[in-house]
């Protein structure tokens, strides 16, 4: 199958056409400034060639057609007719209790999706319009499916999802774990399961999604058995310029000594806290390598303390699975910063986790760098979550056939 992968946001639009046999990416792009003035950056033609157009984008149905026009552009584009497009998969961040799987777009997931709006309210409506343009766009006989950030962690038992507040706010808002970057999480794991040559439904895997946004995920037997996001991904590891857990007392008193209002206090939490906030540097881990080499001692503070909460999750999720079989570092950290994954694994020999010197050396590979003799291993996995789309659409939609 050509699936096109869409990933709509408020002002912009990312794109992937990728072939589902081979997991070729024929095309992509990024729509930006939609309802300003419109830009369109797109790589394809079988070259790494950029092309760059100025278009106006009132809306993300100019959007979407703008896509559609240069993927059938002559020169620039890799398919000659838009019937060579078989199927359509969304990126939607927030499914809330409804899905625990990928799913197929009819009105009754759209009204879903709906619904969990006030769960997601930054992200949920944007997907929302992608899907809308895209149908109006291609029209109904193209098969459209909705893969969710959430869907992989509904598989977490209730005593991990559940937060110890008065019960009746989870019966009226549905307030609980809910975790992201699930996508990511499922593709890892299969990948694992395939370096390791072992069925998935035998393993136990703890898989880092490390990057500007963060999270780790225990797999038990192929399932999220429990994920560090929470109700929001503002919960769990300090990140690029997230806070991670707190102490949620601290938000009064900000609000109370700052004078500033509780929204405000959670604007901090999510854009100037995190690494940027200890660091006063930057959020992006390559700064932080920088400053720390030039002595900084905040920009060295702030990956001992990212470092220091990979360590203890990782160490949580050994002892509720009762052991595990390999740790999986993924996303930009993840895979391009050896330091965060050599401090992560030090001082976890008693745990059967050693990570070679020399292999570790290596960047943004998928390999075991695990030294010869440890039990459990250590693995580097570049992420691929459009490709984990184009493969769920291709699942559903072929068995809907």
């Amino acid at each position: 199958m050509k699936v096109l992968v869409i990933n709509a946001g408020s002002s912009s639009l990312k794109y992937q056409l990728l072939d589902t046999a081979s997991g070729e990416v024929m095309a992509k792009g990024l729509c930006e400034r939609i309802g300003i003035d419109g830009v369109l950056t797109h790589t394809g033609n079988k070259s790494d060639e950029k092309f760059k157009f100025d278009i106006a984008m009132p809306t993300h149905k100019e959007a979407i057609q703008s896509v559609i026009n240069v993927l059938l552009d002559p020169e620039k584009g890799v398919i000659s007719s838009m019937s060579e497009i078989d199927a359509v998969g969304h990126r939607v961040v927030h499914g809330g209790e409804f899905f625990s799987d990928s799913v197929i777009i009819t009105e009754k997931v759209l009204k879903a999706i709906e619904d969990c709006v006030p769960l997601a309210p930054l992200h949920n409506p944007p997907n929302l319009i992608g899907i809308q343009a895209c149908r109006e766009v291609m029209g109904p006989d193209v098969p459209m499916v909705a893969v969710f950030d959430t869907a992989f962690h509904q598989t977490m038992p209730q005593s991990h999802y559940m937060y110890a507040i008065p019960y009746e706010y989870y019966e009226k808002y549905k307030i609980r774990r809910y975790g992201f970057h699930g996508t990511s999480h499922k593709y890892v794991s299969q990948q694992a399961a395939e370096m390791l040559g072992r069925p998935l439904e035998e393993l136990r895997l703890i898989t880092c999604h490390l990057g500007n946004g963060s999270s780790i995920c225990a797999i038990n037997g192929g399932k999220s058995f429990d994920t560090s996001m929470g109700f929001t991904p503002l919960d769990g590891l300090p990140m690029g310029t997230r806070a991670g857990n707190i102490d949620p007392a601290i938000i009064e008193f900000l609000a109370e000594h700052e004078h500033m209002d509780a929204h405000e206090v959670i604007n901090i939490l999510n854009k100037k806290s995190g690494m940027l906030g200890i660091s006063g540097v930057s959020s992006d881990f390559r700064d932080l390598d920088a400053a720390v080499a030039d002595g900084n001692a905040r920009a060295a503070l702030a990956k001992d303390m990212f470092n220091l909460s990979v360590k203890k999750i990782i160490g949580s999720y050994v002892a509720e699975m009762g052991g595990v079989d390999a740790i999986i570092f993924t996303a930009g950290v993840g895979e391009n910063d050896r330091s965060v994954r050599w401090d992560v694994c030090e001082h976890l020999e008693y745990l059967g986790i050693k990570i070679d010197p020399e292999k570790n050396k290596y960047r943004g590979k998928q390999m075991d760098i695990s030294i010869d003799w440890a039990r459990v291993r250590v693995l580097v996995i570049p992420t691929n979550e459009e490709l984990m789309i184009a493969k769920d659409t291709e699942r559903l939609v072929s068995a809907a056939q």
